[in-house]
């Protein structure tokens, strides 16, 4: 009877297990996936909290396979990857950022934005950005981005990073802030920021003038151009303003517009207005600074960099992404890759016509593929502080253009980082 007792309790104990395992297991997975949901990401405070260690400038080196290759890397063909580490800066430690791309300041809520880097597909890694070597790179130098907002975009998030690691001086700024530089006495390095969002004389609409642009396609702007002679390294940006209704002149003449109902001038659209105004430009800094007796200067050209909007501009959700495409489910076609190809074709011309000038460099930044594949990286509707403190408004105005500052932008400066190193890299070798 004994043994029957304890056989009958064992095949209890066993039924019981069988029936309480699934639910345990049930209970588990939850629990589970909560965990490895959480654990990745490691979000910035909010703005009235304390900066934590990982904004500082004390960043991890890079390890070893993101040291730079010997080889000469493709960094403009790959894909976004996720990265815990985040930013080297956020939105309450750098005073340079225009408000508008304010996005952790102006409490944008899903900041997963800020965990990703982009991995070339070469065997090259991309580094992340180096503070002290940009600045030891441009010692003793005057840099100026030259452009429309997109140049003050990426001006912007260079100078945020690079006051990680040294501060800087405003030595001048216009009452509209459009034109401004900054000095670092750290290196004795200047960085200017020049409005022209055209890059040659541009007049442009106002409320209380034509409402339309005018452009002259063969004079460089001289409010930037009066300064070239000064200039070491120069950042041009450019493409959204040609998208403007605009009368265009060339050797004194009108020359056409782009949507310009009701005035008698022949449509001609912008994508060759845009390929003459940077070849007088290019060309310009070539006569200009080209040739025996100069020292030389660095050209880079920013190429186009995508707008994301899929709904109207002034209603909520007009860009609602949360996360980068992936590589498949977004091509560069259409007027993004029409005005890359533009801007592409234009350095290489110049390259062409520059060969065998001591002293000129160009390249061409060309950020338009990887800039598609972030529409989750614009302020959209925080552009203002805290757009939803009293809910969804019918009309609600959102930047699908701009980027969060910091955000994929900073990128830009990672790639244009590497550039200027291998440019040092071949004036040593020429020595």
């Amino acid at each position: 009877m004994a043994a029957t007792s304890t056989n009958q309790i064992k095949d209890q104990s066993l039924s019981l297990t069988k029936r309480l395992f699934p639910w345990t297991l049930y209970a588990l997975i939850p629990i589970a996936l909560l965990h490895f949901y959480l654990n990745p990401l490691s979000f910035p405070p909010s703005p009235e909290s304390e900066l934590p260690h990982s904004f500082t400038s004390h960043f991890s080196p890079p390890s070893e396979d993101e040291k730079a290759h010997d080889t000469p890397c493709d960094y403009f063909n790959g894909k976004w990857v996720s990265d815990k580490r985040g930013p080297l800066y956020n939105g309450t430690t750098c005073g340079t950022i225009k408000e508008n791309q304010n996005c952790i300041k102006h409490g944008k809520l899903d900041m997963g934005y800020l965990y990703w880097r982009w991995k070339p597909n070469s065997e090259c890694q991309l580094p992340r950005f180096d503070p002290h070597a940009f600045l030891n790179v441009v010692s003793n130098k005057h840099l100026a981005f030259v452009g429309d907002s997109m140049a003050r975009n990426q001006l912007e998030s260079l100078l945020c990073m690079l006051a990680t690691a040294s501060s800087s001086t405003l030595l001048f700024s216009n009452d509209s802030n459009k034109f401004r530089r900054w000095h670092f006495s750290s290196h004795n390095a200047t960085v200017s920021v020049y409005w022209s969002p055209f890059l040659v004389k541009g007049v442009e609409k106002s409320s209380s003038g034509p409402d339309h642009n005018e452009l002259y396609l063969d004079h460089v702007d001289e409010k930037w151009g009066g300064d070239m002679g000064q200039m070491d390294l120069i950042v041009l940006s450019i493409g959204h303003w040609f998208l403007h209704p605009a009368i265009y002149y060339e050797d004194g003449s009108v020359l056409g517009c782009h949507y310009c109902p009701g005035l008698n001038h022949s449509a001609i659209g912008f994508y060759g207005v845009l390929r003459k105004a940077l070849r007088t430009t290019l060309n310009g800094i070539i006569d200009r600074r080209g040739g025996k007796g100069n020292d030389g200067v660095g050209v880079i050209v920013t190429t186009f960099s995508p707008a994301h909007f899929e709904g109207e501009w002034d209603k909520a959700g007009a860009c609602p992404k949360t996360r980068p495409y992936r590589n498949e489910e977004k091509k560069l076609e259409g007027m993004d890759a029409e005005m890359r190809e533009i801007e592409m074709e234009e350095v290489e011309a110049a390259k062409v016509k520059a060969k065998g000038i001591g002293g000129f460099r160009l390249e061409a930044l060309d950020v338009t593929r990887l800039a598609l594949l972030r529409p989750d990286g614009h302020p959209g509707p925080y552009m203002y502080p805290f757009p939803f403190a009293n809910g969804v408004q019918e009309h609600m105005q959102n930047d699908c253009v701009h980027w969060c500052l910091p955000g994929p932008i900073d990128t830009w400066n990672e790639i244009f980082l590497e550039i200027l190193k291998k440019w040092e890299e071949q004036h040593k070798s020429e020595e």
